[in-house]
């Protein structure tokens, strides 16, 4: 049985329900000047983001900095609070009063972030961070703290000798597994990985991969993957969420995605990976000019005063997130892309594997 297929005992709608579904979700951001301090303007960090998470899957979410990837899993943790939209896990709206709370949720959803030093209190030993949280829940010290032994006996690092140890004692490799630990205490079922990876050393981030596939199977874990790193994405994702100033501009299964690239944005990502390869030289800039302003984002489409296929329409209206005329489709995971004319560009563009 798959990790997708198999029965949790907090699963109330059964694993063809989504467990994390977002609708519109939306974040602006104040920027106050002049002598009173007023609000001059707004940052669109995250505008009208909509999208959902299957039961047992790995949602890579791509894009380049400031697209709104970090701001996003912010709002779904309630570090920061949403403008608008919806959040339900698993059938359940969060923060209503017909749905659960707040704490509740969080329970159930965890995080790690990419800083694995400010990340931790450096005034608490290994053990002691690991049990906080389940502390502060009512669970009694020694379980909790049984708990964190074990937990870090999981994640690779031997209690006695890392249980009592503090930050600063630890590598970057090792914090990180102290924080992956730390997310795992309160057993939830998602975990959103911010950049979890991006300050590790190459060694040490295959590891920490590794680690995290072989915890995804052994706690029937769902993973939000964020990252960078469009090859970490494409092995660790089955499906992928891109974003552009602060809306998704293309989603679906990580093989078509990484195949054949639909939209312009996507493909000029794909364009922009190192290679070593001496037949795959870029000869050409696949991305020319500047993001736009996040404080006056262009009309219609953002990413039309970048592309070289935009037309008359482009200007006039955000293009809606649909499945292309020609495109491929898998079951319960269609390919999605925010373009007026997809199929127009496709014709024209190149696969990202050429």
């Amino acid at each position: 049985m798959s990790a997708a297929m198999k029965l949790d005992p907090r699963d109330r709608g059964g694993p063809a329900q989504p467990l994390l579904s977002v609708e519109g979700l939306k974040k602006y951001f104040p920027v106050r000047g002049g002598l009173l301090n007023r609000q001059v303007a707004t940052v669109q960090a995250v505008d009208d983001v909509s999208f959902s998470v299957r039961k047992g899957e790995t949602l890579g979410i791509v894009g380049e900095s400031g697209c709104g990837k970090s701001t996003t899993a912010r709002l779904l943790m309630r570090l920061m609070d949403p403008d608008s939209g919806s959040i339900v896990f698993d059938g359940d709206p969060v923060g209503e009063r017909a749905g659960i709370t707040v704490n509740e949720m969080r329970r159930q959803m965890q995080m790690v972030f990419q800083d694995s030093y400010t990340s931790l209190n450096p005034r608490m030993t290994m053990a002691e961070s690991i049990a906080y949280a389940p502390r502060m829940h009512g669970t009694p010290r020694k379980e909790a703290f049984d708990r964190a032994e074990t937990l870090l006996a999981q994640v690779g690092l031997n209690p006695r000798q890392y249980a009592r140890r503090y930050p600063h004692e630890l590598s970057g490799g090792q914090r990180q597994r102290v924080n992956i630990a730390r997310a795992l205490a309160l057993e939830p079922r998602l975990v959103i990985l911010d950049e979890a990876v991006a300050a590790l050393d190459k060694s040490v981030e295959a590891q920490v991969l590794n680690l995290l596939g072989d915890l995804k199977s052994r706690f029937n874990l769902t993973y939000l993957f964020i990252s960078h790193d469009l090859n970490v994405v494409e092995y660790m994702s089955d499906r992928v969420m891109v974003m552009y100033l602060g809306r998704v501009v293309e989603t679906g299964p990580v093989e078509q995605i990484y195949r054949k690239p639909r939209h312009p944005y996507t493909r000029a990502l794909f364009a922009s990976k190192p290679t070593l390869d001496p037949d795959r030289r870029t000869t050409e800039m696949p991305l020319t000019g500047d993001p736009p302003n996040p404080i006056n984002p262009p009309s219609g489409c953002r990413f039309r005063t970048r592309c070289a296929f935009a037309q008359a329409v482009c200007a006039e209206k955000p293009p809606p997130l649909a499945a292309p005329l020609d495109g491929e489709t898998a079951e319960g995971a269609p390919h999605l892309v925010a373009c007026h004319l997809p199929e127009a560009q496709a014709a024209m563009g190149v696969s990202a594997h050429a």
